[in-house]
């Protein structure tokens, strides 16, 4: 339920121009005008906000609502508002700026309009886009003025003889950047002409998709190196000779805790003298990432070769995902026997056989992790009852878990009520993602042993195993407990949010 402040600050921004206000309130007016969509009051109050700082998230509150709020119009305004206002203390430099006190404005963790529900949101994509342009046009601004100054104030000896004007403080923008081939050009530019300028990019989580590694070095070499939490280099088909290439670029980063390189292109299943010299290079480069935290090798066939990729870390990983990896059962004991398992919180091993020599490797992983472990992914894992049931008493044991996903395994009713009622003891389990029951499907349903599930789906079946599963959840009395088979539109588990 909203305050009575909140329901007051609603009526005040539905007029405008708004009346003067003291400073206190403009964080809840703020709230108030995002919130119902109002971008020329955003505007205004950015145009007079009284602080040093302007945080989205802290002054919206939730991500849910920044997802459900259409924001795009209003991200836009407050982008704006402050290159307005720049572009106005440049022109004018004598003038009393004291109105104008933002120094900082933090955009980080907008969520993207992609999972979102609002259909006028605004992508992480399309904000770095604006934002960049945003920073070319005052850097741009910016020698427009200073080249008319230098005119203005020429000497008799054609030296410029006037001293400069002093040049205001201008503003930091905290952002999340997504680049691709389409935005590069716009983002070089403004990381690179508008580093020393009036409105500057700090990016705090950097992701790029389908650039050349030149491309990437480029970028990353622009980049402020204080303020970097993640990479997310996905998608960009690097090979182990484009990571050579990246990754010494990356130990310029002390915060980075979150490195992501799934569908890089690394097949490493045959060993060859050239693909050992870039596992040994690769771990090595790992290993000058003293906060590394979180790594994501996701599709990179890495057969055999887990112990050579880690072997130089210098911490713990507390995440780790090796999704479609093609691991074998030395990968899983290596990891096990590592200082990593006791430290790891997400495990993401999705897409490898179960149903056979991985099956013990994998308990014995859990059993190691089973105190720390919060987030367990384990879809299309050709797992069937029997593969589960030998995995139960383990999972049982991983007391700190809030995720399990089981998408796209053979399971049967049977056997996910079987699973339900033995895991409603574990206390911080929220969601689960179970498949569509094996005896749901017809006329057959998938071997064990398969990976099609092509076969037509009985909806009544569906529905009638779906209803069942929610009614043994609601005679538990776990409200807090999700159990779904729709794998999207949940929000994956952010390593940063554990």
């Amino acid at each position: 339920m909203d305050s009575l402040l909140f329901l007051c600050a609603r009526r005040i921004v539905a007029h405008r121009p708004l009346p003067a206000l003291p400073a206190d309130l403009y964080p809840v007016l703020f709230q108030a005008a995002f919130l119902d969509g109002r971008p020329l009051v955003l505007r205004d109050l950015v145009t007079a906000w009284p602080f040093p700082v302007l945080n989205f998230q802290r002054l919206v509150g939730r991500r849910e609502l920044l997802r459900d709020h259409p924001c795009k119009l209003c991200v836009q305004a407050v982008i704006l508002a402050v290159v307005a206002q720049l572009r106005r203390d440049l022109e004018e430099p004598g003038r009393d700026s004291r109105r104008f006190r933002l120094r900082v404005l933090d955009m980080t963790g907008l969520p993207d309009a992609a999972s979102g529900r609002a259909p006028d949101g605004m992508s992480v994509w399309s904000g770095t886009v604006a934002l960049a342009k945003a920073c070319v046009e005052v850097s741009k601004h910016q020698r427009e003025f200073q080249r008319r100054g230098s005119k203005r104030h020429k000497g008799r000896s054609g030296a410029a003889t006037a001293a400069a004007a002093p040049q205001p403080p201008g503003v930091d923008v905290h952002a999340d950047l997504f680049v691709n081939g389409t935005s590069y050009g716009i983002l070089r530019d403004a990381l690179q002409t508008g580093a020393a300028g009036p409105l500057r990019l700090k990016c705090r989580e950097f992701q790029a998709e389908e650039l050349s590694a030149s491309g990437i070095v480029t970028l990353l070499e622009s980049l402020d190196p204080s303020c970097v939490r993640r990479v997310d280099l996905r998608f960009n088909n690097l090979g182990l000779t484009g990571l050579s290439v990246i990754l010494p670029h990356l130990s310029r980063f002390p915060e980075l805790r979150s490195l992501k390189l799934q569908y890089s292109n690394v097949d490493v299943r045959r060993p060859t003298p050239e693909s050992a010299i870039g596992i040994r290079c690769l771990a090595g480069q790992l290993g000058m990432l003293p906060s590394l935290r979180e790594l994501n090798l996701g599709s990179s066939r890495l057969s055999g070769n887990l112990r050579q990729i880690l072997c130089d870390l210098q911490a713990p990983l507390e995440s780790l995902e090796l999704a479609f990896c093609s691991l074998l059962p030395a990968d899983l004991a290596f990891l096990s026997q590592s200082f990593h398992a006791p430290a790891l919180k997400r495990l993401d091993l999705s897409g490898h056989d179960f149903s056979q020599s991985l099956l013990e490797p994998l308990r014995l992983l859990l059993e190691e992790t089973s105190a720390s472990l919060l987030h367990l992914d384990l879809m299309e894992c050709r797992m069937a009852d029997s593969h589960l049931d030998a995995l139960l008493p383990t999972l049982r044991r991983c007391s700190r878990l809030r995720f399990l996903g089981l998408y796209g395994n053979s399971l049967s009713t049977a056997a996910l009520k079987d699973l339900l009622q033995k895991t409603l003891e574990l206390p911080d389990l929220r969601l689960v993602v179970y498949p569509f029951p094996v005896d749901c499907y017809k006329p057959e349903p998938p071997s064990e042993s398969g990976w099609n599930y092509e076969e037509p789906m009985d909806g009544e079946r569906l529905a009638a195993a779906s209803a069942e599963i929610s009614r043994l959840l609601a005679n538990s009395g776990r409200t807090d407990l999700v159990w779904t088979y729709n794998p999207y539109g949940h929000g994956a588990m952010d390593y940063f949010s554990l």
